[in-house]
């Protein structure tokens, strides 16, 4: 491979790990072509893509980027996955394919520049996704104005009562 190759490699992914929010770093020994087509496109869906680079390339690639701190993870059979909306998607998509598949593991990543281990992207991974987040802040944000509108209605509500009974009262004394 010629050096004008290697320049283009390495800035292509550099360009690519700095439009990711989520790199993580795997090991890929003994993997199938078919097992490695059917992880591309489970990470595709998830709005990812995965890479599979000479460890040199990576090592330079990922030097003094967003993701610097996994550039030491490039050895022996090493893939990076990349994740550009949700890194949530992309850490379940490859924690369901660590169970399905024995041979990738999950060596460890970055997200936003901050090292994660292999524990904590399993943990990211059994976050709920950005769409139910989402739902759950809307529904904590509703929540609120829904109750201080019950509150008022119980203190317009016992006024009401406490009305209802003077005008008993009174009514009853007239007659």
């Amino acid at each position: 491979m010629e050096r004008s190759q290697k320049a283009a490699i390495i800035e292509g992914i550099r360009a690519k790990a700095e439009q990711s929010s989520i790199a993580v770093m795997t090991e890929f020994k003994g993997m199938t072509v078919e097992e490695s087509t059917n992880l591309r496109v489970e990470l595709r869906k998830a709005g990812g893509e995965y890479h599979v680079v000479k460890n040199t390339l990576g090592r330079i690639a990922f030097t003094d980027g967003k993701h610097d701190v996994v550039k030491n993870d490039f050895h022996d059979n090493t893939g990076v996955a990349l994740g550009f909306d949700d890194p949530v998607a992309v850490a379940k998509a490859l924690s369901k394919f660590v169970k399905t598949s024995k041979t990738l593991v999950i060596r460890g990543g970055s997200i936003d520049g901050k090292a994660m281990t292999p524990e904590d992207v399993e943990a990211l991974a059994k976050l709920p996704g950005r769409e139910q987040l989402l739902a759950q802040l809307l529904a904590t944000m509703n929540a609120v104005p829904t109750n201080f509108v019950s509150v008022l209605a119980n203190v317009v509500r016992g006024l009401l009562y406490a009305l209802k009974a003077i005008e008993e009262k009174k009514g009853g004394e007239a007659a």
